[in-house]
């Protein structure tokens, strides 16, 4: 691990690391990809069907978590991260399946991943992989170093109108900034991180890091992308605001192994692959 991509990583929140994955472990990846989309779990997200336009969000499938348990302790992810954080120990969450298919697929709103996952500590990285060519004006977009800086509310993802409506509300955390409208007025108003990316190629980022997908259109039609979410030594529970019952011990998967945890606890369970 080259001791720049460490300091990155820690300062700015996110790395490219170029060529990480080779045809064989990116091959298996696509595999169980194909495999998420043809058996979505219950709380998969669909748009656009019967369309050429599609869109697919799944988190957590439990349909899927035994294969993608075995897939995620047999890539090389395990001992880059325990390298990148310093970590003696690193264990696996869960996967997230994107789809944009279509060529006419709207950006991600900007968010934290912490908005609505219960996680705390600097031993946290969601590994991005992508299966196609996307041009860096169709790729993942990090404000840089936002990881260290204000933990935001949520957005509900529901509103065209309204980017940052808030998931919790009620004053109790801060509102998010509208940066695509900021950046509209001032393309300086962020520092924004985002780079062209070919498969085998891997995007790390920290999943507090205030981030967004571009979307599809012709230049870049289809966007398939495979997240694996792990986490080391220094990850702490974090309980998010009661006003929202579903998120407040939210693990997706994992609801019962949340309720057994207090404020800052060390984010464990035996529920989650250690990896090394």
């Amino acid at each position: 691990m080259d001791e720049s991509l460490r300091t990155a990583f820690r300062e700015d929140g996110a790395v490219l690391l170029k060529d990480c994955l080779d045809a064989e472990q990116l091959a298996r990846c696509r595999k169980a990809f194909d495999w998420a989309v043809a058996n979505p779990g219950p709380g998969a997200t669909s748009l656009f069907d019967g369309t050429e336009q599609r869109s697919l969000v799944d988190n957590a499938n439990p349909l899927a978590k035994e294969h993608v348990d075995e897939l995620a302790a047999s890539l090389p992810f395990g001992k880059l991260f325990a390298e990148l954080w310093g970590s003696e120990n690193v264990w696996f969450f869960a996967e997230e399946i994107f789809l944009k298919a279509g060529g006419r697929g709207a950006r991600s709103s900007w968010h934290q991943d912490t908005a609505y996952l219960p996680w705390a500590g600097e031993h946290w990285a969601n590994a991005w992989i992508s299966f196609q060519h996307i041009p860096r004006k169709n790729s993942l977009e990090i404000v840089r170093g936002s990881h260290r800086g204000t933990q935001f509310d949520g957005t509900t993802f529901a509103n065209p109108d309204d980017p940052t409506e808030p998931l919790h509300g009620h004053g109790v955390l801060p509102r998010l900034p509208d940066i695509d409208a900021e950046l509209a007025e001032d393309p300086d108003a962020y520092d924004i991180l985002s780079w062209a990316v070919d498969p085998g190629d891997v995007v790390v980022l920290h999943p507090r890091s205030l981030h967004g997908g571009a979307g599809v259109d012709a230049d870049c039609p289809d966007r398939h992308t495979l997240v694996l979410r792990y986490f080391g030594d220094d990850a702490t529970f974090r309980p998010l605001p009661e006003v929202n019952k579903h998120f407040a011990r939210n693990g997706g998967l994992f609801v019962e192994e949340m309720a057994k945890l207090s404020a800052g606890d060390p984010f464990r369970s035996p529920v989650f692959r250690q990896v090394v």
